[in-house]
C-alpha cells in the first residue's frame, strides 16, 4: 500500500542526495478569481499553494527519479460574472502555453465536464505533451461516470456519494416528514435535486418533498423569495447544495425569515457563510464533507496551525486540496517522473494514508476517490483545536464544522458506468 504521513519534515518528501537536476512543475489554478463566487476561489487558490510549499517546496522540493522537482502554481481567472466553461477553457489554453501540465479546478461542474473534454480532446491532438486535470471540488457523479476519461482525476466524493450520507441522517430524523430542496439550475444543483428525491423516495417514503426550486447561478441578488416559499410550505427540513456567493445569499434570506428548520447542505461553512449563520446556525446548520474528523491528527493540528500564522485570515475551506497535493506528489515520486501520463497510471488504484486521518483510495476504474465522508453540525462548544490550541473555526468567528456521524470509506463499492479508454 502507498502510503505518506504528510507532516512538514516527513521523510518522503526529503530531497536525495542522489537529487541533482531542479525541475519546477507548473500547474495551473482555473476558477472564478472575480465575481459573486470570487471568494471560494481565492481560498482554494490560498489552499493550493500553502499546500505545494508545506509539503514540497519549503521542504527542498522532492526527489523524482533523481530530479529536485518543486512545484509553481499559477492562478487564472476563469469567471464572466460567475464561473464561465468557455472563459476557463481559454485560460487553460493559455496556461498550457505558458508550460502547465496540470490544471486545477473544481468550482462549478458545468466548468469540469468542459475542461475535462478540453483535456481528452488536447492530449488526443498532442500525445507528447499530454495534461492532467485534477479535479478537487466538482461533484457531478457524471463525470466519473458517463462522462469519465483518463485525464481526469476527482478528489472529493461526488454529489451522489454525499446525499447517500446526507438522507442517511434525514431519514432517521422521525421528525422529518416534508422537505423542500433549493438548488442552483446547472449540472450540480440537478444532480443534488435528483439524488435527495431518489434516496428519499428509497429510504422514507413516508417523506413528501414540497418544493423543489431552481435559480439561476450566481444571479440572484435577494434570495428572500425562496425563503418565503419554504416558510409557506410548511417543510420540517431544507436542503441545498448551494455554493459561495448563492450560498449566503440563501443563507442571509433563511436567516431572516426565521424558518426555524434543519438545514442540510453540501458547502454551509467558511467563505463567510459560517460567520453569518453565527449562534442562530447552531442546531440548524448540518454539512456533508470529507475533511478532517472528530479527532484531528497530529499533522494536521500542525498544518492547521502552520496555515493559520501565514493566512489568518483566509481557512482551509476544502481540505481535499492537501489529498490533492498529496497524491499528485506521491505519484511522481512512485512514477520516478513528472511527466502526465506516467503521473496518471501511479495514481491509478493508489491508496493514501493522509494526514487527514483517513485512507483515500483512487479507483482506477474511474478515477473517483473514496474516503471518509462526514455529517458536520455547526457549533462554537466541542470544537477539535490546532497544535497551537485555537478551535478550528472559519471566519474567525468562533463557530465552526464538528463531525458528529462518520461514514467510513463513503460508497466504496458504488457501481461507475465509466468504460475508460487508457492511452
Amino acid at each position: 500500500m502507498k502510503k505518506i504521513l504528510m507532516a512538514a519534515a516527513a521523510a518522503v518528501f526529503a530531497v536525495s542526495g542522489a537529487a541533482s537536476a531542479e525541475t519546477t512543475v507548473k500547474l495551473a489554478f482555473i476558477d472564478a478569481l472575480s465575481g459573486p463566487f470570487a471568494l471560494t476561489g481565492e481560498r482554494g487558490l490560498q489552499n493550493f499553494k500553502f499546500a505545494a510549499d508545506y509539503f514540497v517546496n519549503n521542504q527542498g522540493g522532492i526527489d523524482v527519479g533523481g530530479e529536485n522537482v518543486k512545484f509553481e502554481i499559477v492562478g487564472y481567472d476563469g469567471a464572466e460574472g460567475f464561473p464561465s466553461p468557455k472563459k476557463s477553457t481559454l485560460q487553460a489554453e493559455k496556461a498550457l502555453g505558458a508550460g502547465a501540465t496540470y490544471i486545477l479546478q473544481g468550482n462549478s461542474s458545468g466548468v469540469a465536464t468542459a475542461m475535462s473534454d478540453f483535456v481528452a480532446k488536447h492530449n488526443r491532438r498532442n500525445s507528447d505533451n499530454p495534461v492532467v486535470f485534477i479535479n478537487y471540488a466538482a461533484v457531478v457523479p457524471a463525470l466519473t461516470n458517463e462522462l469519465c476519461n483518463f485525464w481526469h482525476f476527482r478528489f472529493d466524493a461526488h454529489a451522489d456519494i454525499k446525499m447517500e450520507a446526507l438522507t442517511d441522517v434525514i431519514a432517521a430524523n422521525e421528525s422529518v416528514k416534508t422537505v423542500y430542496l433549493i438548488g442552483q439550475d446547472y449540472s450540480f444543483g440537478q444532480a443534488v435535486a435528483a439524488g435527495a428525491e431518489r434516496m428519499l423516495a428509497a429510504k422514507r417514503p413516508d417523506i413528501e418533498i414540497v418544493g423543489n426550486e431552481l435559480h439561476p447561478i450566481g444571479q440572484v441578488q435577494d434570495f428572500t423569495p425562496y425563503a418565503r416559499n419554504v416558510k409557506a410550505s410548511g417543510a420540517d427540513a431544507l436542503i441545498t447544495g448551494n455554493w459561495g456567493g448563492d450560498m449566503v445569499g440563501l443563507g442571509k434570506a433563511v436567516l431572516e425569515a426565521d424558518l426555524g428548520i434543519p438545514v442540510y447542505t453540501y458547502y454551509a461553512a467558511a467563505d463567510g457563510i459560517t460567520g453569518l449563520f453565527g449562534e442562530a446556525g447552531v442546531g440548524i446548520i448540518s454539512q456533508v464533507t470529507e475533511g478532517w474528523g472528530p479527532n484531528p491528527t497530529e499533522e494536521f493540528q500542525a498544518y492547521h496551525a502552520a496555515y493559520k500564522a501565514e493566512l489568518p485570515d483566509s481557512d482551509i475551506n476544502q481540505p481535499r486540496i492537501i489529498n490533492a497535493v498529496g497524491m499528485l506528489a506521491q505519484a511522481m515520486q512512485d512514477a520516478g517522473s513528472t511527466n502526465p501520463k506516467d503521473v496518471a497510471y501511479a495514481l491509478e488504484n493508489m491508496e493514501y494514508e493522509s494526514m487527514l486521518g483517513t485512507k483515500v483510495f483512487m479507483r482506477g476504474d474511474d478515477h473517483q476517490a473514496f474516503q471518509n465522508v462526514y455529517i458536520m453540525t455547526h457549533t462554537n462548544e466541542g470544537l477539535p483545536t490546532n497544535s497551537e490550541g485555537a478551535p478550528l473555526d472559519f471566519d474567525n468567528s468562533g463557530y465552526g464544522p464538528l463531525a458528529t456521524s462518520t461514514v467510513e470509506m463513503a460508497s466504496m463499492g458504488i457501481e461507475t458506468t465509466c468504460e475508460m479508454e487508457r492511452p
